[in-house]
């Protein structure tokens, strides 16, 4: 009987192993990719888009991006839209109530008559951004950066306390 190790073609074999190897590791790649950032988690685009009206209440908006959006007249109520980007996107008229806007980009959008009650703002960089006419009663603006003049202007306006962090919102504004 002949000896069939002797005989084996390693190289082929050794080949044939890493080729499996390889295969098997992108398997597990593209299982833990797809498994650790489901596409309802990723982060979503939504720049210079027309968003008139829309409606995104009780979405959870993390991370997205409405750079130069237009959103008047859309409803946003309590949406999760922490760490999004809101740089230059039109508010007026929006329904922001009870949103969750902390740690936001919030540059030069306008707020204009939109409904900011009881939103939290907590971290947002918001230089520039306009609220002439907003109702920001019971939001909470800690540690948000604002211009003096966009500060007096939310100062005239505030009152009320926000209902999941406690602050009265003219505290938040450091009123006089």
């Amino acid at each position: 009987m002949k000896n069939w190790f002797c005989n084996w073609d390693w190289t082929r074999a050794m080949s044939l192993v890493v080729s499996v190897l390889v295969w098997i590791s992108a398997v597990g790649t593209v299982a833990t990719l797809t498994t650790a950032y489901p596409p309802e988690a990723l982060a979503q685009n939504y720049n210079k888009e027309n968003l008139l009206g829309a409606d995104f209440s009780g979405r959870d908006l993390t991370q997205a991006s409405f750079n130069h959006a237009n959103l008047r007249k859309s409803n946003l109520s309590h949406a999760n839209l922490q760490g999004a980007s809101l740089f230059a996107a039109h508010l007026e008229e929006a329904n922001l109530e009870g949103a969750n806007l902390s740690n936001t980009t919030l540059d030069t959008a306008r707020f204009i008559k939109a409904n900011l009650k009881n939103a939290i703002l907590e971290g947002s960089f918001a230089f520039s951004a306009k609220f002439n006419g907003a109702n920001i009663e019971g939001a909470d603006f800690t540690d948000v950066f604002l211009r003096d003049d966009a500060t007096e202007i939310l100062c005239e306006l505030a009152t009320g306390t926000n209902p999941v962090t406690g602050r009265n919102t003219r505290d938040t504004l450091y009123c006089d």
